[in-house]
């Protein structure tokens, strides 16, 4: 036992800390490269929505003052365009800490939390540092195996994650599978839909979270301003959930949870159409070129529904992205997930998304 572990909670000292995509500063100094495209963290490419940064320059003459904590303004507007009740949703300093707060308020010690395998580690982390006990269901076809995940299910269980589309493959449970996977859900059990990547999903079978909160019944979804409106750099997420489960989330949150400055930009970037169909045209189209490219030199990949798509490189992934590194693009190896041929690139502009195919191909011989 170290000198630190006496002074740790249960679990802590066998978590790993989460390691995020490598930054574009350190491997500019690292290599000495100007141009370096960041294809590892799923941000979006062509830059934050203009009416969002117009709005954060506005905001910056008033950050003497606190923000707003329950961030009413942005909560009507948000309620009124999901047509729910403005007491459903709640926000946060992003989707991650929007996952903090389910975990503060919902998981007991000795409670077990279903989770598929490999999916967002933040799950498994967060449900160990409660006391918690992870149950970790493998993906079939690279997606939740519904089926499985439902016998894992014990009275032990608390709470279920499902990621959809999954981080990292991008692949989707269905509607009917899903809703079949909730109807036989015990009621001691609350599923906390992740729908980070919501907006990206254009399979017309793509199930909405908002749906089952309407009715109900016991789901959280959680939903993020990082991806589609491109403030990942603000940190600003949201829950929803019935009155009930949202009012437990506002028990545990901070007081001031998001800053000024990402209220007034997710406020202005709601309005922002022209951005958002902008963003959505260079995935489809990205997406398209890279899933071409993938085909054409033998790589099997997943069916993504998101701005990133998880492909099988067929050799070994830190051999593949120290190569590609040094090319100046950065993407993320699939070996933090057990994948080790693999890797999950992030959707770029077409000029990256081509020198990102050049250095595959020459690291690839």
């Amino acid at each position: 036992m170290s000198h630190i572990d006496k002074f740790l909670r249960k679990g802590i000292s066998s978590l790993k800390a989460y390691i995020p995509g490598k930054p574009i500063e350190d491997v500019q100094a690292e290599l000495g490269l100007s141009d370096v495209a960041k294809l590892a963290s799923n941000e979006t490419p062509i830059g934050p929505s203009p009416m969002a940064v117009e709005a954060a320059h506005r905001e910056l003459a008033k950050i003497n003052l606190y923000p707003e904590g329950p961030a009413t303004v942005l909560r009507n507007k948000m309620a009124r365009r999901l047509s729910i009740e403005p007491e459903m949703i709640t926000f946060s300093n992003g989707a991650d800490n929007c996952l903090t707060l389910v975990s503060n308020a919902f998981i007991d010690e000795g409670d077990e939390v279903v989770m598929a395998e490999p999916t967002f580690s933040c799950y498994q982390t967060l449900t160990v540092i409660m006391g918690g006990r992870p149950v970790q269901v493998k993906l079939r076809n690279l997606t939740h195996d519904l089926d499985a995940m439902l016998a894992a299910v014990t009275k032990k269980t608390k709470l279920v994650f499902v990621c959809n589309p999954n981080n990292p493959t991008g692949t989707i449970v269905k509607r009917s599978d899903l809703e079949r996977f909730i109807s036989r859900l015990p009621g001691h059990v609350l599923l906390v839909l992740d729908e980070a990547y919501f907006e990206f999903a254009s399979d017309h079978d793509y199930p909405d979270s908002v749906e089952y909160i309407k009715k109900g019944m016991n789901v959280i979804g959680l939903r993020t301003f990082s991806k589609i409106y491109g403030i990942a750099g603000l940190r600003i997420g949201y829950a929803l959930g019935s009155s009930e489960f949202i009012g437990a989330l506002n028990k545990v949150r901070e007081p001031f949870p998001v800053s000024r400055i990402a209220q007034a930009a997710a406020l202005a970037a709601l309005d922002d159409d022209d951005y958002r169909a902008a963003v959505l045209k260079n995935n489809e189209e990205g997406k398209a070129y890279l899933m071409g490219e993938f085909e054409r030199m033998g790589l099997p990949f997943a069916p993504s529904q998101t701005n990133f798509i998880f492909v099988d490189l067929k050799m070994d992934c830190r051999q593949a992205f120290d190569s590609i590194l040094r090319k100046g693009i950065i993407i993320r190896p699939g070996h933090i997930w057990n994948s080790p041929t693999c890797a999950r690139v992030t959707i770029g502009t077409m000029d990256q998304n081509r020198k990102f195919i050049r250095a595959l191909e020459e690291c690839r011989g």
